[in-house]
């Protein structure tokens, strides 16, 4: 009886590595994971983007500016352009508009998974940095170019992710909320008015896409992932005052003579993004 006791507890305890590592092999992507991801950024064309005025200083945007001289009814009749003016000159008259800059973006993250049969659910919270840089601008028929461009100065996210692994492959979408510095500068050839920018950089936004993870032995997986952020940029406002600029000025005259504000139409910053990651799981 003793003899056959021993001999029982023997084969459990002998067994009991073989069972976790067959537990282990059965959920290749439960834990904790240290990662990081590196890829490139596009933006979509901002078509028909424009600048937009308030003169009355209501909040409202969408008034026209007039000449000083009335020779015209609109003071910025030369256009606008999706993009970073180079000259003082709109595009059809000689000048030159120089498109969005896209570029790589790179990121570190931190995670943890939970698999239960083929199915991944998981979190994961992320912080890096991009590249890409976005314009608009418009020309007055002074001339002068008004330039307003933003880009990222870093972006955190922490989001949700789910998936269906088939062996050591796994596919899954993600979705979460990000919060990002967006940098902004105004430049203009416009060297009479005063300029003053204001707006807060630090802007609330979300994140949502999906990819591929490939485990490589135990602890190492690669993977290839899409990514498509937006973030609300409409708090961005350049005020013009008459600085020594002439009386008639367009943004001074009557009947609101301290200035106009303006800010850009599109008012949604937002890029895709394509990556590769990597990742180590404890």
């Amino acid at each position: 009886m003793r003899m056959g006791l021993m001999a029982g507890v023997a084969a459990v305890v002998l067994a009991t590595p073989a069972m976790a590592q067959e537990t282990t092999a059965d959920r290749p992507f439960e834990g904790i994971y240290v990662g990081a991801t590196g890829g490139y950024d596009v933006q979509p064309n901002d078509v028909n983007s424009r600048l937009l005025f308030d003169r009355n200083l209501d909040g409202s945007f969408g008034d026209g500016v007039p000449t000083g001289t009335g020779a015209a009814p609109d003071a910025f009749a030369p256009g606008y352009c999706n993009g970073a003016a180079t000259t003082q000159l709109a595009p059809g008259n000689g000048g030159v508009c120089r498109n969005d800059r896209n570029g790589f973006s790179y990121s570190g993250r931190i995670g943890v998974d939970t698999q239960r049969g083929n199915i991944v659910v998981g979190a994961v919270a992320e912080f890096g940095d991009s590249e890409i840089t976005d314009a608009t601008s418009g020309f007055s028929s002074t001339p002068a170019s008004y330039v307003l461009t933003r880009n990222v100065s870093w972006e955190g996210s922490f989001r949700g992710r789910a998936g269906v692994a088939v062996d050591t492959t796994l596919f899954y979408g993600t979705f979460g909320g990000s919060y990002a510095q967006i940098d902004r500068r105004f430049l203009t050839t416009n060297t009479a008015n005063a300029f003053a920018v204001s707006g807060d950089r630090k802007q609330f936004g979300f994140l949502g896409g999906g990819g591929i993870e490939q485990k490589i032995g135990r602890n190492i997986s690669f993977g290839m992932e899409y990514m498509y952020h937006q973030y609300n940029d409409d708090d961005t406002v350049v005020r013009v005052t008459r600085g020594t600029a002439n009386a008639n000025n367009p943004f001074v005259l009557a009947p609101n003579t301290t200035g106009t504000d303006f800010r850009r139409s599109d008012t949604k910053f937002r890029w895709s993004t394509i990556r590769g990651t990597v990742a180590f799981r404890f």
